[in-house]
């Protein structure tokens, strides 16, 4: 399942020159993963108030390619490369809209925890079937 977040560059997203200062690649991806999820039909401020549990990222890869500049419009791409029970890992792209280059690309492992004790835990099995069911339809559709 790939899901694609168009998202443009301000002037608060760049260094001196003018270029996307580095951690702000993980901010755009961040957005991408929150609105994979909302897609998906999952808030996660309900999923932290009504099922107990918020996501936290756990480990990150990244490898910078071309530079993003001010006022770039960019397509940040997910996907679930693994789902396991209490975490899931995401591949992630950020693309320059204009002309399709890539500026940064990786994977981001994001666990599951109880939002009262921060501990690790399996996520809902609904939640679970959601995000299958909707790779599964992500990849019917691509195949046309």
């Amino acid at each position: 399942m790939t899901f694609d977040w168009p998202v443009r560059v301000y002037y608060e997203d760049t260094d001196a020159a003018g270029v996307v200062f580095y951690a702000n690649y993980l901010r755009f991806m961040e957005r991408g993963r929150t609105e994979w999820l909302r897609a998906l039909g999952y808030e996660q401020d309900l999923l932290r108030d009504e099922q107990g549990i918020l996501f936290a990222v756990r480990r990150v890869g990244l490898e910078y390619r071309v530079s993003a500049l001010f006022n770039d419009l960019l397509l940040v791409r997910s996907a679930v490369k693994h789902l396991g029970g209490a975490s899931i890992e995401f591949e992630q792209s950020i693309l320059r809209q204009a002309d399709g280059k890539e500026c940064c690309r990786g994977t981001v492992n994001v666990v599951c925890l109880d939002a009262r004790t921060k501990r690790p835990r399996r996520m809902p099995s609904e939640m679970v079937d959601g995000i299958l069911s909707g790779m599964e339809r992500s990849a019917r559709d691509s195949k046309g």
